[in-house]
């Protein structure tokens, strides 16, 4: 593995400057991986016509293949989608929900996959239901009770997050997916953290649909992500975007959706290369074990408490910070923060101010200790 935090920065255009322990929110590409996409724009500018009809759809189905490799799937099972949002989208706005059908939600769910389930439960009369996720330090077996005593007869599919957005939870999702296979619920897998923070192998895991960005921890151009789709559950299963796939399958219907940039997805290998070249598997132990060694660091500093505690964690953590745990603080100390250079997401969360802190290999303990500063001086001047 190369030496990794400030002797790997340049690989990247991050600001030298700036304090950035935010990973999680939108990634990082390397230089490399950009170089890639950019020789891919090129060659699709070269010949418009003769590279979308004659390229990207060979070029297009080897980079799926790539992917697919990587997170244990069969490449005819797997199309890109630019995020995992819109992998959530085109599986809840596909399915037949009746009036009074469930949709099963944990209560720390992504707010955008909230809306999505939101707008399909208003328009077909269904209901939400949220499983409580315990917090702060839950526990698996606390979660796998939380969601078992949420389905009902009526539950209709079950939207489970494989890591929370806000909480940085690593949910104990082969459990999940077993229990609701059990009960036959199907199950659709927000994974948009996993890829590149945790080893995946979706096809053993069982889920209908899964879905999991690449631009966030495999170093892949922003707009690059993938849906996995069972083999059973593609049947009625369409894009958000119909175009002229429609009818010929999966694969054909999601790889084209219209005229777009697909450089971000022909990228893949320059990304998945990075990855192995720092590391792969140790490289997700790294970054995991700096996360959580920065997170229980910075709560002593503070008096406070971390909210994994001395449990597992993967590249992203969670902290409590002072202060009222209502939205608008979070969101004023969100704003100070990224005034004094800073990139950290604060979340309120069932009554406290949670921050949220992300490690990649460009990063290193003197990134926390810095946090820790300025943290505390924003803090400071907020009293």
């Amino acid at each position: 593995m190369r030496a990794l935090g400030g002797a790997i920065r340049d690989a990247f255009l991050i600001d030298p400057g700036a304090c950035t322990v935010n990973h999680g929110s939108y990634g990082a590409t390397p230089r490399v991986v950009l170089a890639e996409q950019d020789r891919w724009r090129a060659t699709m500018e070269a010949q418009t016509s003769h590279f979308f009809s004659r390229v990207l759809p060979g070029a297009l189905r080897e980079a799926a293949g790539r992917l697919a490799a990587h997170v244990g799937a069969a490449p005819e099972d797997l199309a890109f989608v630019p995020n995992a949002t819109t992998g959530v989208n085109a599986v809840l706005r596909s399915l037949d929900i009746a009036p009074g059908d469930e949709i099963l939600l944990l209560s720390h769910v992504y707010g955008a996959v909230r809306n999505t389930a939101r707008y399909v439960a208003e328009r077909t009369g269904a209901r939400l239901v949220e499983a409580p996720l315990p917090w702060p330090r839950p526990n698996a077996a606390d979660i796998v009770a939380n969601v078992a005593a949420a389905i009902t007869p009526r539950t209709r599919i079950a939207v489970l997050d494989h890591i929370t957005s806000p909480s940085a939870v690593l949910v104990p999702i082969a459990e999940l997916v077993a229990l609701c296979r059990d009960r036959r619920v199907r199950v659709l897998v927000d994974g948009a953290h996993a890829p590149g923070q945790v080893a995946l192998d979706v096809g053993a895991l069982g889920a209908d649909w899964y879905t999991g960005n690449a631009h966030k921890w495999l170093f892949a151009p922003k707009g690059c992500a993938f849906l996995h789709a069972r083999r059973e559950a593609q049947p009625g299963l369409h894009p958000a975007v119909i175009s002229h796939g429609l009818g010929r399958g999966f694969a054909a219907e999601f790889d084209w959706t219209g005229t777009i940039d697909p450089s971000a997805y022909l990228a893949i290998g320059a990304a998945l290369d990075f990855h192995a070249a720092l590391g792969g598997a140790a490289l997700m132990a790294r970054n995991a074990a700096l996360a959580g060694a920065a997170a229980i660091r910075l709560a002593a500093r503070l008096g406070t408490e971390t909210g994994h505690g001395n449990g597992a964690c993967g590249a992203m953590a969670t902290l409590r910070v002072p202060g009222p745990g209502t939205p608008p603080a979070a969101a004023l100390l969100r704003e100070r923060l990224l005034e004094a250079g800073c990139d950290a997401p604060v979340h309120a969360l069932q009554g406290g101010l949670w921050l949220r802190l992300s490690a990649q290999a460009y990063n290193e303990p003197a990134d926390y200790d810095r946090l820790g500063t300025i943290l505390q001086s924003v803090l400071q001047r907020n009293e």
